[in-house]
């Protein structure tokens, strides 16, 4: 029999983290002889949930039993370990584990969307687990079940692997010894199998974290294969405790839903949306390129914030009328955070000029309600319709997309399309 388990909400932003609660959780079973089916999950949810952990992601994996009677000691080894790891003396910190055993229905796949496209109570995940006969532990409030089940549910038609390195418990907190070269080396020797390990314009390195949590550096990939081919590239100067690889709906664009029109897009979701630029964009405080996108049903300010670096600068070059696609999602203020764009029609832009006179001099203007004045040969006009000279845009139809160092991780790189 199978025996799905799901766990999420472990951690808090002073440390911890659920991938090394999960791995440390599979290295126990397997000690016990118990075997796993594949590769663990590493499930990315709504980046917009307001109770989110830290990654925003939640882990499964699956067990083959030989017998129903393995169950209990299953789930004492997996309810022990995560009480002993959690951050369970952080407020926010409420993990929730699920155990399943059947299938992964069709209703259960679209749960499982449905937590990574909208916000859920923890009433619906008890709800939704009841009905499917799941069996669900809450530690303190155990909100953790909502993504826990999310994750076993999953369903994997796109899919990416991360390999993530694990730290020595004493190093906790200190400041990490990559050898940043060996990362741009290892991008370089194996992109795109792996990809948006480094974000090479801006000299930042996308595989360490910056929190103490256990993870070293993780590397994103296609497939097992390549983030362990990249593992023997990257160098390190502390011990790696140990090592593991998850499959993830990491950058797959899985949190994104069609809109047909811009009225129907609603906060903390995440869409993509066409329309066109109503006015040219500007730049706000603190160095935000925005522009308001619109259609026949409405309007919305588009946002390209600070972190996107050299993407405002394309954000920039639109002007009114350009007709889009925008990939992102609203947050609080109600403005859409563009990850990516799409520009399917360029409008015509001018600029005027006063008028040519015969000797071919571009006039200059007499005064006002005066008409125009040839400076070279003193031909006067009264009245003068200015030239429209149409300029040249510095910009091409086509799919722009937000540097690796400001993307989230469940947006899909232009590379992977």
């Amino acid at each position: 029999m199978y025996l799905y388990i799901g766990i999420d909400d472990t951690d808090s932003k002073d440390g911890m983290c659920t991938t090394y609660i999960c791995s440390v959780i599979i290295d126990e079973l397997k000690y016990f002889g118990f075997e796993v089916i594949g590769y663990p999950r590493l499930i990315r949810l709504n980046p917009f949930a307001r109770f989110k952990t830290r990654g925003n992601g939640a882990l499964s994996f699956k067990l083959n039993l030989e017998s129903k009677n393995y169950v209990k000691k299953v789930k004492e080894i997996v309810l022990k370990k995560v009480e002993k790891l959690s951050e369970l003396e952080d407020d926010r910190t409420n993990p929730g584990v699920v155990f399943y055993c059947g299938e992964i229905t069709e209703e259960l796949k679209s749960y499982s969307l449905n937590v990574i496209r909208n916000i859920i109570k923890i009433e619906d995940a008890e709800r939704f687990a009841d009905k499917i006969g799941a069996e669900y532990y809450k530690f303190k409030k155990g909100r953790g079940i909502i993504g826990a089940l999310a994750a076993i549910g999953c369903p994997d038609d796109d899919k990416t692997y991360e390999l993530l390195t694990y730290r020595l418990p004493e190093n906790y907190g200190k400041n990490r010894k990559i050898d940043y070269e060996s990362v741009f080396e290892m991008n370089r020797a194996t992109y795109p199998e792996t990809f948006d390990n480094v974000d090479a314009d801006n000299s930042y390195i996308a595989i360490e974290p910056h929190t103490p949590c256990p993870i070293l550096y993780g590397i994103r990939g296609e497939s097992p294969e390549a983030v362990k081919e990249a593992k023997k590239i990257v160098k390190v100067c502390e011990q790696i405790e140990k090592y593991a690889i998850f499959e993830t709906n990491q950058h797959t664009d899985m949190h994104l839903v069609k809109a047909d029109k811009i009225n129907d897009l609603v906060q903390f979701k995440c869409y993509i949306v066409e329309g066109e630029v109503k006015d040219f964009p500007y730049t706000r405080e603190g160095g935000h390129v925005i522009f308001i996108l619109k259609d026949d049903t409405g309007e919305i300010p588009c946002a390209a914030y600070e972190p996107t670096k050299e993407f405002r600068d394309i954000a920039r070059k639109l002007a009114p009328g350009d007709k889009l696609h925008v990939y992102g999602g609203i947050g609080e203020k109600g403005t859409l955070n563009i990850e990516k764009f799409e520009i399917l029609e360029l409008a015509k832009i001018y600029k005027t000029k006063n008028p040519l006179c015969e000797c071919g001099k571009r006039m200059k203007s007499a005064g006002s309600g005066k008409g125009y004045k040839c400076v070279k040969c003193g031909v006067k006009l009264r009245e003068g319709i200015k030239d429209a000279i149409e300029i040249k845009r510095d910009i091409e139809k086509g799919f722009y997309e937000v540097p690796p160092s400001a993307r989230r991780h469940l947006s899909k790189p232009l590379i992977r399309s």
